[in-house]
């Protein structure tokens, strides 16, 4: 058994309507994934299952969510430890939990990837690590141009997390692997 993160790019399936946690984990469950469990209501979805190609689970996740939820969404999943090399991989340990974001890929990014922002960034201090994008974006989230063109068009398909979402799966993640020992 294996320990797998599935981060949803987006649970809203229409006006008013957003995906349930509880609903998200019974959908996994009814896929064979145990041990399903969801770090507040963003679609962060922490589970056990058979060690496989992180491309088969994703395309199981995917296909599970649009036959519960009748919506296609692009789910990204990374296996236990990756996530922890992930998280141990901050460039910005000292931004604010909030403000700092990795949009995790499914593709791996290259650093030169960092050129196309040039014309929106203001102070905003970016990173290529692993293939995943880092943005501080130091209380400036809501006034920058850089989200707008933070686009799957640019960049492939991907999610973005807050450093303080990332540092809760990994809590999730290093309580999970204890709890199996």
């Amino acid at each position: 058994m294996a320990i797998y993160v599935a981060l949803l790019y987006s649970i809203v399936l229409g006006p008013g309507r957003r995906v349930v946690m509880a609903d998200l984990k019974a959908m996994a469950e009814a896929l064979g994934f145990r041990n399903t469990r969801t770090l507040v209501a963003t679609g962060n979805l922490i589970f056990e299952g058979e060690r496989q190609p992180i491309a088969s689970i994703e395309a199981k996740l995917e296909a599970g969510f649009a036959t519960a939820f009748g919506k296609h969404v692009d789910i990204i999943v990374r296996d236990a430890d990756t996530w922890l090399r992930l998280a141990e991989g901050n460039p910005f340990l000292d931004g604010i939990g909030s403000e700092v974001i990795i949009r995790v890929m499914r593709q791996p990014l290259e650093p030169q990837v960092l050129d196309i922002f040039a014309r929106y960034r203001q102070d905003e201090r970016m990173a290529v690590v692993d293939g995943d994008l880092w943005i501080d974006f130091g209380l400036k989230a809501s006034d920058t141009k850089l989200l707008s063109a933070l686009t799957t068009k640019r960049l492939g398909i991907g999610t973005m997390r807050n450093w303080n979402t990332v540092r809760g799966i990994d809590e999730m993640i290093k309580r999970a692997k204890t709890t199996r020992i």
